[in-house]
């Protein structure tokens, strides 16, 4: 199997890939028409990215059949163009959690101390501890968590430790999945985004970018948070909206922490300016909350696993695009003989009777003599086209239609 990494990626996970057979193309430099051309040329069939953008002529140049983002967030791959091409896109959730919420906590805790100042001050040659001997402290302040996804979990658990009472808003929560008294670390359930930002000394974004979180943080939000009140946020930069945001910063005096905005450069270096980020009171890193040695490896192990298990069995490990739900509305459950073109006689009937097979599973009993076939279809056969199929071929032992 060759596959094709086209963004800087962890020797561990180069050579985990060549140890079970694959062949590997590593160009971590390719994006944009170098990269359409390199999956064209080499006829990779595993695609593997991390901040490079997948693209509908990417994926409609070569022979690719799975992309995987070497990471939690899939946003930079159409993954709509995938689907349509039959094209599974996996990624590594979850892998670079302790990362992320170190990074928050320790923008959190730079807020709080005006780190970033004070190292200013003493680099420019200059001591003013009368001015930064001012800070509010972390025991006992509350915490507002948007999203309870795995970052937001290990926030919870470093801000717990900390002392700080934590409010959460999530979907989990929302729609009963699961219980806010189930966690492990003890926390309040708020209705709504605006409910944890009414209640919360310090507000933490955790959400996956999705299009109902596009913007979710929005004036509203920020309008219930009390003035001098602290904002962080590591999850995405869309979910935000900056220009609220930085109203916010200017109006109620916010403090901010922040390593995604509204607009990133597309590569690893470059120009960057930011109305939000050149503000008095806000601090930033450079997206780089996943980037300790930690969080890579094990999202390089995490790669190897997908792309061992596709090869080795055709399934695919957090695969993001296959359809939670199906057009079948009837299935066709089939008993037979296990026996060559029982199941290619059944095939033929349906797409003389113009009826489309969505799903299939052929189940072996002990022997191999029998099976049972059960096949989704998305409409119902006539009991003429079902007589005809049964007396058509002697291996066919019954069968019978169930509505979805």
């Amino acid at each position: 199997m060759k596959v094709l990494i086209a963004d800087k990626f962890e020797q561990i996970g180069i050579d985990g890939l060549k140890a079970v057979g694959c062949n590997v193309v590593y160009q971590p430099d390719l994006k944009d028409d170098a990269l359409v051309a390199a999956i064209r040329e080499t006829r990779a069939e595993v695609l593997v990215v991390r901040s490079t953008s997948v693209t509908a002529p990417m994926l409609e140049s070569g022979a690719l059949s799975l992309v995987v983002r070497a990471g939690a967030g899939y946003n930079t791959i159409d993954v709509a163009t995938a689907s349509k091409r039959g094209i599974y896109v996996s990624n590594c959730p979850g892998k670079n959690a302790i990362a992320v919420a170190e990074l928050a906590f320790a923008l959190l805790l730079a807020v709080d101390r005006r780190i970033p100042d004070n190292v200013a001050e003493l680099r420019a040659g200059k001591w003013n501890k009368k001015e930064f001997s001012k800070a509010r402290g972390l025991f006992g302040r509350t915490l507002g968590l948007l999203g309870y996804g795995s970052i937001g979990q290990e926030m919870a658990r470093r801000a717990h430790g900390f002392g700080m009472p934590i409010v959460v808003w999530s979907r989990r929560f929302a729609t009963g999945a699961e219980r806010v008294v189930d966690q492990a670390v003890p926390m309040r359930f708020a209705q709504t985004p605006e409910d944890v930002a009414s209640q919360s000394d310090v507000l933490s974004v955790h959400l996956a970018l999705k299009p109902e979180t596009k913007g979710l943080v929005n004036a509203s939000v920020f309008g219930k948070l009390r003035k001098g009140a602290y904002f962080i946020n590591t999850a995405r930069g869309e979910v935000v909206d900056h220009a609220a945001l930085e109203a916010a910063v200017r109006e109620r005096d916010l403090r901010v922490g922040l390593d995604v905005y509204a607009q990133e450069p597309t590569g690893t270096t470059g120009d960057f300016t930011d109305p939000v980020a050149s503000l008095p009171n806000v601090y930033g890193t450079h997206h780089i909350g996943a980037s300790t040695d930690q969080a890579q490896d094990a999202i390089a192990a995490e790669t190897v696993r997908i792309v061992v298990s596709y090869k080795n069995t055709g399934k695919v490990p957090n695969v993001v695009n296959i359809a939670k739900q199906t057009p079948a509305s009837h299935m066709l459950v089939v008993r037979h003989r296990d026996r060559p073109g029982v199941l290619a006689h059944v095939f033929d009937h349906l797409r003389a009777g113009d009826i489309n097979v969505q799903e299939t599973e052929n189940v072996i009993f002990e022997g191999a003599h029998a099976a049972v076939a059960r096949i989704n279809l998305d409409a119902a056969p006539t009991e003429a086209l079902l007589q005809t199929m049964q007396e058509g071929n002697s291996d066919i032992l019954d069968l019978h239609l169930v509505t979805i």
